[in-house]
């Protein structure tokens, strides 16, 4: 199993990023995908999350209407578009896989977690 997330980097406030995972070694349509963050001396907190159809969508509150999570289930692929960042949204970012078809806000209900990525946004 594997989820191999990438695009991270430094960024000015107000700029974007798009972070990507790629998934090997399940079976990716069964599962729901979660982005995580989790910055220095903090939690783990939930970011965005994508039904295992790609229907459904689900923001945290800090990033609702800037971040937008989207699937290909064809690549196995989940994307974060991440737009009108702000410092605030420094943090390693991490994909994970929850085997309910609809994620889960708590990382406690996750099956399966790639290696994170560094976002760093400059004020």
């Amino acid at each position: 199993v594997q989820l191999q997330a990438s695009g991270g980097g430094l960024v000015q406030a107000g700029g974007s990023l798009r972070l990507s995972c790629v998934v090997s070694g399940f079976t990716f349509v069964d599962y729901g995908i979660g982005w995580f963050r989790q910055a220095p001396g903090k939690e783990r907190e939930f970011v965005a999350g994508i039904s295992s159809s790609g229907t459904n969508t689900r923001y945290a509150d800090a990033v609702s209407g800037r971040f937008t999570i989207s699937r290909d289930n064809a690549k196995n692929t989940v994307n974060l578009q991440m737009n009108s960042q702000k410092p605030e949204d420094t943090a390693v970012y991490y994909c994970a896989a929850d085997w309910d078809s609809w994620p889960s806000l708590r990382p406690s209900e996750y099956n399966y977690w790639g290696q994170g990525t560094q976002v760093t946004v400059s004020s």
